[in-house]
């Protein structure tokens, strides 16, 4: 005789425990990109109710929290995963500290970068409003110094 075991099952029902929607509106996540999360394997050991419902613990939040954090700073799912997958392996170790330190300082070239493109920016288009604003004055004094036609007589 054989028995069908949902290994899934969880027997407590934890008051601690919270349903998706919940988790979601703990941490601004829609149910959609919880899941998504969980597909992607960023959120592993996400426990179900025997009706197959997710139910999402401390653990949970944590790690949503930190996911965002990193997405954040401009982390890619890509290399949250590849983190991810060295914490699985080898826990918060020196390695997987360095590889998230290596991570951190591509983005911070990339952000520096992006701040001196965006300072040229502001620099080009504060020259250009004085230019504007230039051209507006001169096109002010042509307008006021041009003679003013008279009312001739013939007009009355």
């Amino acid at each position: 005789m054989w028995y069908t075991v949902n290994v899934n099952w969880q027997p407590s029902d934890s008051k601690d425990d919270l349903a998706i929607g919940e988790v979601g509106a703990l941490i601004g996540l829609s149910a959609r990109t919880i899941r998504y999360y969980e597909e992607l394997g960023l959120l592993p050991g996400v426990r179900r109710r025997v009706a197959g419902r997710r139910v999402y613990g401390a653990d949970q939040l944590e790690r949503l929290r930190f996911i965002e954090r990193l997405k954040k700073l401009g982390l890619s799912l890509g290399e949250i995963k590849q983190l991810n997958a060295l914490y699985a392996i080898k826990g918060s170790t020196a390695a997987m500290l360095a590889y998230l330190g290596g991570l951190l300082d591509t983005h911070l070239k990339k952000l520096d970068g992006r701040i001196a493109e965006l300072i040229d920016l502001r620099d080009e288009m504060g020259s250009y409003r004085e230019h504007v604003g230039s051209r507006i004055e001169i096109l002010e004094a042509k307008a006021s110094a041009a003679p003013k036609p008279h009312p001739s007589e013939d007009d009355s």
